[in-house]
Parts: structure tokens; sequence; C-alpha cells
């Protein structure tokens, strides 16, 4: 469910399986079924499966349509899944985030056992945040179980989830970015050597990620011969919930990051900090965007003001405490059209995968109908060394409307900035930053922020 396309229509990112596959005609997006997973499709329906589990929220809801098939020589059925508002990536997940996806994997697999299915792959790709809640995107991910066949996934399910969320709760939170290098989820032999040693004396990581990355490294030079391995439906079950209590004990407290606190050491008042919440909805209210990007959100209080009049807000910001935070609070609200994600605006998510097609940068998911950009400005252009003009260029690719805070050399934190460095930024004034922002939009609004020396521009790209 990526934005790209080939020139067939058919997704990049859906090759791999021979089941089916993603294309879109008309701006619509569709799925193909195969003959070949005819049989088990029907299974999945007629169990009353994916009736349950779309019910329960587990899994998108589709509907079959006459929609033409892409390749009708393969061709079974056409389903038309219900769009997801905002596709993400495991490696701009939080922890909480990473961790719903893992549990409601294994929900499912759960309730597939139950029908007599099994999810053949368990990708952290095929889940999404739909209505705030870790869905299920992949329809064609079941198969038949049979009596006695391994869980088929299993390494794939300790790569995807286990193994970075271990890696994120024990050592380091900022390792989830090994996701973005390891598209096929984090070796186990990488992860084994990582945790620290006290993590063997875990039954479950010993088991789920050091033995199973022993046993890889002890079976990869061997003949290749299929080993006939057989695991009955109880210890399937056992399996199964071994995983989901060694990934329920794993937890992560957001604190020591440099934003988790932001708002308690911000040199707002409180009259300057409810006046641009003011402006921030009276903004969104006037111009009511389908897509708003909150750049910079911290942990989401000016995205959960755009949002009261946005159809979907995503919430980005370089700082793991603070997603976490905002994840935590969206669901703590039952929030559901608000998605906080993780983004270095320096160096935001590149293109992956084979060919660079298979998942979305950053840019490629846009542009957005709106973005505010709050107190991003002078880390951009100060911390960063970024010029004015190429901010401005930045923005005008990633939204239409722009509510852009200018937060000038006199304001307490822009000092805090320059005090230990020389100031290299003579064109890094009011006048500077709007005549570099005219080159690519107009200035509809300029306010000047109460109790502060900020000033809030709403800006319209040209």
């Amino acid at each position: 469910m990526t934005n790209q396309k080939t020139n067939s229509g058919q997704n990049p990112a859906s090759f791999r399986d021979p089941s089916g596959f993603l294309f879109s005609r008309g701006g619509i997006l569709y799925r193909q079924v195969n003959r070949v997973y005819e049989g088990e499709y029907v299974k999945l329906m007629e169990s009353g499966l994916y009736e349950r589990l779309v019910k329960a929220g587990y899994l998108i809801p589709h509907t079959e349509v006459s929609q033409p098939p892409l390749e009708s020589e393969t061709a079974f059925r056409i389903i038309q899944p219900e769009r997801v508002p905002f596709i993400s990536y495991p490696y701009e997940w939080s922890f909480g985030q990473l961790k719903s996806a893992a549990l409601a994997t294994l929900t499912i697999q759960k309730r597939a056992l139950k029908a007599d299915m099994s999810l053949k792959d368990a990708s952290a790709y095929n889940i999404q945040f739909v209505r705030g809640k870790a869905t299920l995107i992949d329809t064609l991910s079941f198969e038949t179980y049979h009596e006695g066949q391994p869980w088929v996934a299993y390494k794939q399910f300790c790569q995807h989830f286990l193994a970075p969320l271990a890696l994120m709760a024990l050592k380091d939170v900022r390792l989830n970015q090994l996701l973005r290098v390891y598209i096929d989820g984090v070796p186990l032999d990488l992860a084994s050597g990582l945790l620290p040693t006290k993590t063997r004396f875990n039954f479950g990581l010993l088991t789920h990620i050091h033995l199973h990355a022993g046993a890889q490294r002890k079976y990869s030079g061997e003949e290749v011969k299929s080993r006939g391995g057989s695991m009955s439906r109880q210890a399937m079950t056992g399996l199964i919930e071994s995983l989901e209590s060694t990934i329920q004990k794993l937890d992560w407290t957001p604190r020591g990051t440099e934003w988790g606190n932001y708002y308690d050491i911000t040199n707002y008042s409180d009259a300057a900090f409810e006046h641009k919440k003011q402006l921030v909805g009276e903004w969104s209210a006037r111009l009511r965007p389908a897509l708003t990007w909150d750049l910079g959100a911290n942990n989401g209080e000016f995205s959960r003001v755009a949002g009261e009049h946005s159809a979907y807000v995503v919430s980005w910001d370089i700082d793991p405490a603070a997603v976490e935070q905002n994840y935590r609070q969206m669901k703590k609200d039952k929030t559901e059209n608000l998605l906080p994600l993780l983004l270095d605006l320096t160096n935001p998510s590149p293109a992956i995968g084979w060919a660079n097609r298979e998942r979305d940068s950053f840019g490629q998911r846009g542009p957005a109908d709106l973005a505010l950009a709050l107190a991003v400005i002078h880390h951009l252009a100060i911390s960063n060394n970024v010029p004015l003009p190429q901010v401005a260029e930045f923005f005008a690719e990633s939204c239409k409307w722009l509510v852009i805070e200018f937060v000038p050399k006199q304001d307490s934190q822009v000092k805090k900035l320059l005090a230990s460095r020389v100031d290299i930024f003579p064109n890094y004034t009011r006048e500077g930053f709007e005549s570099a922002f005219r080159e690519k939009f107009e200035i509809r609004e300029a306010v000047e922020i109460r109790e502060a020396e900020r000033v809030l521009y709403l800006m319209e790209r040209k």
C-alpha cells in the first residue's frame, strides 16, 4: 500500500507472494487473489476467521469487486481493501508501537489456529495503524494449518519483532534503526551478540534469540535438505504463548532524551502557549485538511489541536521518548486520527528495498495538505546549518499549506544554540526568513505571539 506503482499499476512492494498482489487503477487500490490461493482465500472467508478478525480490528476489511484483473490468466478474485490513512514503517515506530504490532500478530496467529489456519509470514510491514490500532493489512497472509506443521513464520517474527524490541528495551531504544538497514528484520546472530549477557538467563530471550541464532549458525553450512520437523498444535500454541509472554515483559520507559520533557522546560508563558494553540486551531479549522503533518511534533500537543479539524494527522518527531509519550497518550485517549512517528527532518526516511521501490521515502508519502513546523526553524537553520532557502524548498515539497514559527535570535532557545558556537548566520533574521520563504510561498498571515518574540506564519505554496 505505497504511493508508488509500476507502469502496469502493480504495487512495487507487492511481488514476493504468488498468492496475489496489490495494484492501483483510477487511484483506487485493489488486490488480485490468484487461483493458486483460491482454497486458502475461501477458507479464510467461510471459516468465519475473516469476519472475527475484522470485527476485532485486527484485519483490514475488504469488499469483493467486479473490477477486471491485472493478470487475468492467474486471477481468481479481485478485492478492494479499505485504504490505510497513512503507510508507516517499523523503523518509524516507537517502542510501544512495535510492541503493539508484535502482540497483534501473535493474537491473529492464535485466532487463526482456532480456525485451522496459520500466518505464513509475520512481516512487520504487514501491520499498519488503522483507527489507532495495529492491524494486519495483508489478507493473503493465511494458509491452512496441518497438524504437525511448524510455524513457518517463526524466524521472521523473531527478526521483525522480538529482536528489535529486546534491543530497544535492554540495550538502546535507538537500535530500532537497524530495521532501516535490515529490511527483513534484525539478524538473530547480530541481536544475540548485541544483547547484554544477562538476557541469557531470560528463558524467552535465551530460547527465541540466543539458541535460535545458534541453531541458525549450526545448520547454515549443512547440505540443503528438508529437515521435516514437526510440531503439534499444542506445542505451536505453547510457542506463541511463550513469544507473547516474552514480549509482554519487555518494557521501556520514555526518559532521558532531549525532548521528552520539552514542554516542562520551554520558555513559553501560559499566554503565549495558549495563543499559539488558538492560532493553530483557527487556521486548521479554516483549511480543514485531509492530511496534516506535524513536523517536530514533540509529544503531539499541537497535533491534537490540528486533529480537531483534520481528517488525519501524522505527528513526526526525532525523539523516541516524545513519540512514545505521544503514542501512549493517543492510546489512552482512544484517538483514531493521529499517528505518532519517528523522523529526523535532517535525514528523513529514504526509499529502501528491492530497486529502492519497496518502501517509500518520507517525501514520496506526501505532500501533506497542511504542515506544522512549530519551533523547528532554528534547529534546522542554526543547529544543522541548513540555509533558509533550502529549508523553504523542503517545506514547499512537503505541503500545500504551512504553519511555521519563526524563532528570532533574541529568543532564549536560540541564544542557547549560539552560546557555544560562532554566529555565522547573518541572514537568520525575520526579514531574511520572510525573503527566503517568499520564493516558494505566499505569506497569508503573520501573527506575533503574545508575550513572546516569536512570529507564527500561515503560508500557501506558490
